[in-house]
């Protein structure tokens, strides 16, 4: 009886579902013993001892991954897995800043101001965190400035260092040790009243050009070879000083004297240093 038995374990039992006792028989059909796979991942499974077939049991990663643990959650665009892992894998995952999670991975999602390269003649890089290799923001190189949305060439106006700007333009300069501009250009000869009339109307970007003092004018006529600009005159020029009666002082570049009697004399417009 016993040997009978083990002969059945041995060979495999059938039941014949047409019979109404349930009668079974034996089979050697590997298929139908559930020896369904060619092979098995790293030998580990049991093979059919009739063929060829294998009954393969489930491996940790492969029941993982039928439960809905596909992920790893790392890489560019992740902080890590969502919830407990399942051998080493998770069902979501967790993303970084401007990254969201789709179904199935992090991708880029960069709000609409992230729109600048930043790259090209003008541009110094950045400004604070890129998102996508685009910025909010640039930052300019010298002499660019952040305007309309991009770096544009910078205009000038105004003092900087010892030129006097307007619109770009240098309209004065100064040296060491002068606390005033003078500008580039003469305004031609004139009377006195012209003078100061032509001074006030003079206003490149700016109202407080001038005539300027004798004391200006001197310091003028000692390093008129050093101011940029038009060239300054071997002529007399306006002051703003009064000298005896109504008539006002000149200041002659040729002696570095003063004049009281001539009723026409050049001009040159100054601004003081604020």
């Amino acid at each position: 009886m016993k040997f009978q038995l083990y002969f059945l374990l041995g060979t495999g039992l059938s039941c014949l579902s047409g019979l109404a006792l349930g009668q079974c028989v034996v089979t050697e059909d590997c298929t139908a013993l559930g020896y369904t796979e060619n092979s098995c991942n790293g030998g580990k499974g049991v093979k059919c001892p009739f063929g060829s077939g294998w009954f393969c049991a489930e491996d940790e990663d492969t029941v993982c991954d039928k439960n809905g643990f596909k992920y790893t959650c790392t890489g560019t665009g992740y902080s890590g897995g969502s919830g407990q892992p399942c051998g080493g894998k998770y069902k979501t995952c967790n993303c970084a800043t401007n990254y969201t999670w789709n179904g199935s991975s992090c991708t880029l999602s960069c709000s609409s101001s992230y729109q600048y390269t930043c790259t090209g003649t003008g541009y110094a890089g950045g400004t604070g965190s890129a998102c996508g290799g685009k910025y909010t923001q640039c930052t300019c190189s010298s002499g660019y400035e952040w305007k309309n949305n991009s770096c544009q060439k910078q205009v000038l106006n105004g003092s900087v260092g010892n030129s006097y700007y307007c619109n770009g333009a240098i309209v004065g300069t100064k040296i060491s040790g002068m606390n005033f501009f003078v500008a580039t250009v003469d305004l031609g000869s004139m009377s006195w009243t012209q003078a100061s009339e032509a001074v006030r109307k003079y206003s490149v970007c700016d109202n407080r050009w001038r005539l300027p003092s004798m004391e200006e004018l001197e310091f003028i006529y000692e390093h008129k070879n050093e101011i940029q600009g038009n060239k300054i005159s071997d002529a007399c020029y306006w002051s703003s000083e009064l000298g005896f009666g109504s008539t006002y002082y000149g200041f002659c570049m040729t002696s570095g004297g003063f004049d009281l009697n001539g009723n026409y004399h050049m001009v040159r417009p100054v601004i003081s240093v604020y």
